[in-house]
């Protein structure tokens, strides 16, 4: 492989690392999403508390897992097995590496695409952002027709261990975590990471159509 060739791979690499990064990042960072679906699922009904208090917990949660300098997890109103306490570090630690990710490929990816706008050359994102919309579907279809099937497969790719595997009498918070809530973060996912390929590829096309009637 030449180094042309080779600077090219990694450009492209990184534009897709950060794009997925990104994407990840804005929908686990989602809070509207939660505070939708505890009136939505009413998740109300399987906790004695407010909505308030729930949300409170809620963030300390999300707090402990973006934050990389807070170690210990203690929410007031849930109790935690060890194991429990052990899958959200696990949980913790993928935060921290898309957040890794992100910040590594996130300058070169945006040189990349200022590299394509002043070349004139977004078509080139047509057909490789075509590529990337197909792994989205394939996924959506496949969560659609079996989401309980898809979301331990996902667990079982992600997680050496059975963590995940919450009992409801030590860890209640599961009955606050809905596989319904999780479900809902995978929609937002693939609808925002197909958003961000049809907005390359619309842009791509508009490009090659100005340079046709040029």
């Amino acid at each position: 492989m030449t180094k042309e060739k080779l600077k090219n791979t990694l450009q492209w690499l990184c534009l897709f690392l950060a794009i997925i990064s990104l994407t990840v990042a804005i929908t686990i960072n989602f809070r509207p999403l939660y505070i939708f679906d505890v009136d939505y699922l009413d998740i109300l009904a399987y906790t004695d508390l407010d909505k308030g208090q729930l949300l409170d917990n809620f963030g300390k949660l999300m707090s402990f897992l973006n934050n990389p300098f807070e170690d210990t997890l203690q929410l007031a109103d849930f109790p935690m097995s060890a194991s429990g306490l052990q899958h959200f570090i696990d949980v913790k630690k993928l935060f921290l590496l898309d957040y890794g990710v992100l910040i590594i490929t996130i300058i070169p990816a945006l040189l990349f695409v200022k590299k394509l706008v002043t070349t004139k050359s977004l078509w080139r994102l047509i057909q490789p952002f075509q590529v990337g919309m197909v792994l989205p579907l394939v996924l959506g279809f496949v969560m659609a027709i079996g989401f309980d099937r898809f979301f331990t497969t996902f667990h079982e790719v992600l997680f050496g261990n059975d963590d995940w595997i919450f009992n409801p009498a030590t860890d209640p918070i599961i009955n606050v975590l809905p596989a319904e809530f999780f479900m809902h973060y995978f929609v937002l996912f693939f609808v925002l990471l197909e958003a961000i390929f049809l907005i390359g590829i619309v842009a791509g096309r508009r490009q090659l159509k100005k340079k046709k009637l040029a």
